[in-house]
Parts: C-alpha cells; structure tokens; sequence
C-alpha cells in the first residue's frame, strides 16, 4: 500500500488566529500534526501551506510544505492544488489529515488509505466511531453518519440520525443504540487523485450549504464515501483557545 499524506494549513482563522503556527511544546501544531503522520505508513507527509509563514516553520523543522494559493474556498481545492504540484498520479491516494489534529492516531490514517485502496467502487474514505453519549448525539457540532450494509455513507448531518420514529429522548437511549448505534463523523478523508481533481468543479449542492457538510457534496453528485469503523475516539482536535490550552498540557 503506498499513499501519501497531504496537510492544508490556513494561516487566517476566525477563533484561533494562527493556529497552524501555534506552539506546542516548542514546534509549531501543523509540524506536530506532520509528526504524527510520518509515523504512520505513509511514503511521503507533505503540507499544503497558504502562506509562505507556514511554509518556513516547516521547512525549519525537516517538514515538506509546497505553496498553494491563499484564495482556495476549502481544503478539499487545496488540496488538489498541491496533487499538480507534487506530480501525482490519477490513481495515487492521498489522505487528508486536518492541520489541527496533533494527536492524530497513525494507525487510522493507516486504514482510511487501506480502506479506499480495498473499495474500488468508492472516490473517497473516512471514518467513524460509536457515540456513547446522548449529549453528543443531540449537538449540532458533532457530525452523525448513517451507513448501508457495506459500510458506504448513506447520509452526514448535524441532526441526530438515524432517528427512531418515536423518539424518546435520554429516557430511550439505551434500547436507541441497541437497535442501531449511532456514529460520530471523524474528520479525516482518503481521496484518489482523480476525484480530487474533479472535486473543485462540481458545483456546491443544497444539502452542502444548509448543513455546512462539504462532503455531502460528493454524495449529491453521485460518488460513493467508504466508512472505516474504528473502536477508538480521536484525540482532541484545536478548535478554540480553550482547546488550545488543553492539548498544550499534554505537550508540556
């Protein structure tokens, strides 16, 4: 299996300011998130920077970064930005490991990029594991998954799905994920370079733009997301200052 690792980094960031450059135990977070990466299987971890900031800060520490244009309207155009620049081929995979995630497990980034190259009838992989918590269940911020029978993503909203039709709250929880556990959406993506190729040109869909899902995109336009359960929670990702703090005493 070989596949490459691609990290978009924005410098601007409405709650964090910075934050790919945000120090944490004396490298900055994107380099961190690198880190992790290369212990995973990957033949090559590369950052795909919008600043030349971000770009120094990683070349200063051993870590590939390549340029891309500030003005990409999501990851997903930057990242396929950074495909041409790297000379990938049509048929290379690439996984999208989030610049915020330092404590990314490298095994998951293992199995998104073994599960794409095992579905071949899929454009892209992801992940998702059980939620255990009604609280997580009923938040908008966490991202709920359905699946058909071989694992591929049926739908992803922030609603709490799937639903029962008489749903009872707390008090039904347990007999709720008896019958079918829920999934929380974990936001790492494996991609073939054609499809990332192909991404930036299709036109935002309906569904896209009321939940703020970017994947839901590939869904509407017809292509298939294969889904690796994985038993384990991520580790926190960097979202606020509040986080900030909190992944910085592990680094500490």
């Amino acid at each position: 299996m070989t596949f490459t690792v691609l990290i978009p980094a924005r410098l601007a960031s409405t709650r964090l300011p910075g934050k790919p450059l945000a120090d944490l135990g004396g490298a900055p977070m994107v380099v961190r998130v690198a880190q992790q990466a290369l212990k995973s299987g990957a033949q090559r971890v590369v950052v795909a920077a919008d600043s030349s900031a971000i770009a120094e800060q990683c070349e200063a520490f051993g870590v590939p970064a390549v340029l891309t244009r500030a003005d990409h309207p999501s990851g997903s155009d930057r990242l396929a930005e950074a495909c041409g620049l790297l000379g990938l081929e049509d048929n290379d995979i690439v996984v999208n490991v989030q610049g915020d995630e330092p404590l990314i497990d490298p095994a998951l980034i293992n199995a998104v990029a073994r599960l794409l190259q095992e579905r071949q009838d899929c454009a892209m992989s992801t992940a998702a594991h059980t939620i255990d918590e009604f609280s997580d269940f009923i938040n908008p911020n966490v991202v709920k998954v359905v699946l058909d029978a071989q694992n591929t993503a049926l739908y992803f909203s922030r609603a709490p799905i799937p639903a029962a039709r008489d749903f009872s709250g707390q008090a039904g929880w347990d007999t709720h994920r008896a019958l079918s556990a829920p999934l929380r959406h974990v936001g790492i993506y494996g991609y073939r370079v054609s499809f990332l190729r192909l991404f930036p040109a299709l036109p935002p869909s309906p569904l896209e733009q009321l939940e703020s899902l970017e994947q839901l995109r590939v869904l509407w336009h017809g292509h298939r997301i294969a889904v690796h359960i994985t038993h384990h929670a991520p580790g926190p990702g960097v979202d606020t200052p509040e986080d900030l703090a909190r992944v910085r005493r592990l680094f500490s």
